[in-house]
């Protein structure tokens, strides 16, 4: 019987069903519970459906919704029945609703578990996909409610409906009867509907990205009147990179007869620009931002690049005003790049558009970069684009994206759209912050396998104002996360861009085999060296002396790229005097014929101040062959000109554009300045990056190599094994029973040993002693040689306090070591011993498994004891592990070789220790109530694996919005 409590349960507004989603053609709407209040828009939005969709959705001529279907479509108990809208500019755009059945067909409540569901969208939204996100949120609602399956009729000649429903992935039925085709379909998600889901998530979020970086039409709002401001900077900025859409200078200050600001049409108003605008630059006072966010919203502006300050990062106040300017936005179907942003650069030539605050276009090239804030986006394209005191050499940039707070768009986002963007090989990124690593590992493993992805990895929180859970997970292991994901991690904005270069100019590694050769000894030694303490595997270097010329580089080069021994080559220079001594082009051309002969192998080039060989090896403008020449006013700078001009690593704080403007114009004047035209190198061939120091190089070199083994590795991920001994009906059962005490709980040891066995993971039994004649009666049940362990809290897994007595053959034996541990620890209360039988000997490991809000569930390893505590030497894998991923566990941490005969001693059974990886992986992907399990100490024997402590922690899972419908940040 229900209570008036349960009854208004039923009838409570579900906010948390409200959600941002970004259609199929990269616009966004709002899907959000359809209410008594929303009968006005209901009719509107039936009024301006075709006649033909209204007989689509009932079967018959529906001119008009009578009160009486207004009622009903506006009036829900959120239970047994719900309506969904999708909203723009809060008038609806479409509707979806379930109503609950029973076995007849009829109306019911629970426990039926089937719904009857229908959809209405507009006419001038079909195609965009927003039946396809309605679809994935009405579902994620009624398997909330308990409904399994949905059911639903549609006309034949409705194919679009159709196609909505047999695309979507879920396991259906159809059948046809009374000219009408019923499909059915389970609500669970299965391996097809998560891919067709996220499919379509990468292909929407990727088109909302593009829409930013290639919009048709510009608007700059906040231009002055005078020169001089952000605004005005901006303007410029766009119409001198040669910009080939149409350009409006926007300010509500302008006089009524100004039709022009340095050659663009000039307008009060977005509304009054005469023609359609994608994109608008804001650059005015952040309290003047939500006026300009509702005319470019009723103009049907697509996205917005907000250069304000004012926002989260002042605090309190301005976070607030920053989640109310992403509201605003995504109510009239907008994106956001920013607020405090630093701007967005396309280099394509058929856009050419540079809406940031450098003074001019990047050269155009095939890496794609990425940063939060201005003064990290400055160092970024100063390194690539300086000669001296970085990596040598020209390269260019495909797009780049300094996102500022990331209030709407983020790394994901343009992750989405560099993953199948041609005009990008590489992708550098500078994360200040991850605020979700689940979807960040995700996307960034895909891409990865794709196309390298470095990134240098902050140790800053969430995006200020987003409500996104922040990780516990410690940066060391979101960090490890990321490598298993194939991400190239550095640690500074030198190493993300020496990799870069090297992966952007060179092809994969076969292997870590490093031929070393150049006309330096002591740097040839030097370099074997590093490689060395990179994990490479170097040959002795071939020292050419210093009276080398470019013929004896040309003839070592060729031999070392044609021996089969060799997977990379790294040539030393050193600048050399005498007659005979080469000059820098010569060698440069020396260098490249002879890596054009055998291009499969990567070549790099360490140069001690030879800025003439640098110049000469890139001799392009861009990392695309045939790209050389510079575009309209380039001039070469100074520091172009000059290669060994230092780069201090140091990079100033971010400031907010107005005040940043001056700082930015001079910082990147000097950074992007193009110098005098080259002559490319012929089609098809790589220009060699040239490193000023030798350990540069090498590290770049490496990280190549163990990207490469990753991608080789990704091709064959293995598999997720089944294990015939599981019970995972009967663990589910028992952890709904434990669960039904408490809503979060360390289950006893007993409990433990029950759930644990069902997965086929048993736990040596340790029986209490709680005074020595327990002692005496628990040995006598497991039977000698036994143990005693003191378990409280301060001694439990500390055998260096001497707080453990192993191998204890007899009862004499067991009861004197009972009394000196009552003795130097206490009174048996305080000590909680237990008594366990001995193990084989072996080496003590530790399993734990945690699920973190954020990063979703890791498993973790590593040896017992001071490793894993003092040192941290603990590997991570994400959850589901395959069997590679297990193999490969055991063998990432460092102290590893103790578990392989180390020293002479005996190896032990590391496949055991896998397969115990397995289950317990299966254990907490099966149920995610289990959010914790530590598996303390495991003794890895040579023959079998022990575990002889366990703890388990049961909790209601943290909501996966992995599986749930695709939604945007929520503010």
């Amino acid at each position: 019987m229900q209570t008036s409590a349960d009854r208004q349960d039923r009838h409570q507004y579900p906010a948390h069903w409200e959600a941002d989603v970004v259609l199929r053609d990269g616009g966004t709407a709002r899907i959000r519970p359809i209410t008594v209040d929303d009968a006005d828009r209901l009719v509107s939005f039936y009024e301006q459906v075709s006649d033909e969709s209204k007989y689509y959705r009932f079967f018959a001529p529906y001119p008009r919704l009578s009160a009486k279907d207004v009622h009903r479509f506006t009036h829900h108990d959120f239970v047994d029945r719900v309506g969904l809208a999708a909203t723009i500019g809060g008038e609806f755009i479409a509707t979806v609703r379930y109503d609950r059945i029973g076995a007849d067909g009829l109306p019911a409540s629970a426990p039926a578990d089937e719904a009857e569901v229908a959809f209405l969208v507009q006419d001038a939204h079909q195609g965009r996909g927003v039946a396809s996100a309605l679809l994935e949120h009405i579902a994620a609602v009624a398997r909330e409610r308990g409904i399994r399956r949905f059911a639903a009729e549609v006309l034949p000649a409705n194919s679009k409906m159709i196609k909505v429903f047999t695309d979507a992935g879920y396991t259906q039925q159809r059948s046809f009867e009374d000219g009408v085709v019923r499909l059915e379909f389970d609500l669970e998600p299965t391996d097809r509907s998560l891919a067709v889901q996220r499919a379509r998530e990468q292909r929407a979020e990727a088109r909302s990205v593009r829409r930013l970086l290639a919009p048709g039409s510009v608007a700059v709002v906040g231009v002055g009147r005078a020169p001089g401001g952000v605004g005005r900077s901006i303007l410029g900025n766009i119409r001198d990179a040669g910009y080939p859409g149409r350009l409006y200078a926007v300010n509500k200050v302008f006089p009524d007869d100004l039709k022009e600001v340095d050659g663009v049409p000039a307008h009060r108003s977005v509304r009054d620009i005469d023609g359609p605008v994608d994109l608008a630059v804001v650059a005015v006072p952040a309290a003047h931002v939500p006026a300009v966010v509702a005319e470019c919203g009723e103009h049907g502006v697509q996205g917005l690049v907000v250069l304000s300050a004012g926002y989260a990062e002042s605090g309190p106040e301005g976070r607030e005003r920053q989640r109310a300017l992403v509201r605003a936005a995504r109510a009239y179907g907008m994106r956001i790049i920013g607020p405090n942003a630093f701007g967005i650069i396309n280099t394509a030539p058929d856009v050419r558009l540079n809406a940031s605050l450098a003074p001019e276009l990047p050269r155009p090239g095939r890496i794609g970069l990425f940063a939060q804030s201005g003064a990290i986006g400055i160092a970024l394209l100063s390194r690539l684009h300086r000669r001296g005191g970085g990596v040598t050499g020209v390269t260019g940039v495909s797009t780049f994206v300094s996102a500022g707070n990331r209030a709407d768009v983020s790394g994901n986002d343009v992750l989405q759209y560099w993953y199948d963007d041609p005009e990008t090989d590489v992708v550098l990124m500078y994360l200040e912050s991850i605020g979700n690593p689940r979807k960040f590992t995700r996307l960034a493993r895909r891409t990865a396998a794709a196309k390298p992805l470095v990134v240098v990895q902050g140790t800053g929180t969430a995006p200020q104002g987003h409500t996104v859970r922040a990780t516990r997970l410690p940066y060391a292991t979101v960090s490890a996360l990321l490598r298993q994901a194939g991400v190239i991690r550095v640690d500074t904005i030198t190493e993300l861009v020496d990799a870069g270069l090297l992966l952007a100019r060179q092809p994969l590694p076969a292997g870590p085999r490093v031929a070393i050769l150049g006309n330096s000894e002591s740097l040839g030694v030097l370099t074997y060296d590093r490689c060395l303490a990179e994990g490479l595997r170097p040959a002795r270097p071939v020292d050419l002396t210093t009276g080398a010329t470019a013929e004896d580089f040309h003839r070592a080069l060729a031999a070392a790229l044609a021996d089969g021994t060799n997977d990379a080559v790294v040539v030393t220079a050193i600048p050399a005097i005498g007659e005979g001594s080469p000059g820098d082009a010569e060698l440069a051309e020396a260098l490249r014929s002879a890596a054009a002969a055998v291009p499969g192998k990567p070549v790099l080039v360490v140069h001690v101040e030879l800025g003439g060989l640098a110049a000469a090896l890139s001799a392009a403008a861009s990392t695309a062959p045939g790209a050389g020449d510079r575009a309209p006013g380039g001039t070469e700078s100074a520091a172009s000109a000059t290669e060994a001009t230092p780069v201090t690593e140091a990079t100033p704080a971010p400031a907010p554009p107005a005040a940043a403007a001056t700082q930015a114009a001079a910082a990147t004047q000097a950074a992007t300045a193009r110098p005098a035209p080259r002559t490319a190198p012929p089609e098809g061939t790589h220009l060699i990056p040239a490193y000023p120091a030798a350990e540069r190089a090498v590290r770049a070199l490496a990280e190549a190599v163990k990207y490469a083994e990753w991608r080789r590795e990704a091709a064959d991920p293995g598999k997720v094994p089944e294990f015939d001994d599981i019970d995972e009906k009967g663990a589910a059962r028992l952890i709904g029973e434990l669960l039904a005490r408490g809503e979060g709980l360390t289950i006893s040891a007993a409990e433990t040993c029950e759930l644990l066995g069902k997965y086929g993971i048993p736990v040596r039994r340790a029986l209490p002693a709680p005074t020595p004649a327990a002692a005496v009666e628990a040995a006598r049940a497991l039977g000698y040689p036994v143990a005693l362990k003191a378990t409280a809290p301060h001694l439990r897994h500390r055998a260096d306090l001497g707080g453990v007595r192993l191998d204890l053959a007899d009862e004499d034996q067991l009861l004197r070591a009972y009394a000196e541990l009552t003795e130097l620890f206490g009174r048996p209360e305080e000590l909680r011993p237990v008594v366990q039988g001995m193990a084989p000997r072996g080496v003590d490991t530790v399993v734990r498994a945690v699920i973190d809000p954020a990063a979703g569930a890791v498993l973790s390893f590593g040896l017992a004891g001071a490793a894993s505590q003092l040192l941290g030497d603990m590997a991570h894998r994400l959850v589901p592990v395959t069997d590679r991923e297990a193999t490969s566990l055991v063998r990432s941490i460092r102290t590893a070789p103790l578990l392989f005969g180390w020293r002479g001693s005996t190896p032990v059974d590391t496949p055991a220790l896998e397969e115990l990886l397995l289950r317990v992986s299966r254990l907490v992907d099966d149920h995610p109530e289990v959010v914790a399990v530590t598996l303390e100490p495991v003794v890895v024997a040579p023959h079998g694996a022990s575990v002889l402590g366990a703890t388990v922690r049961l909790a209601p899972p943290p909501a996966r919005d992995d599986l749930g419908p695709r939604t945007l940040p929520a503010y």
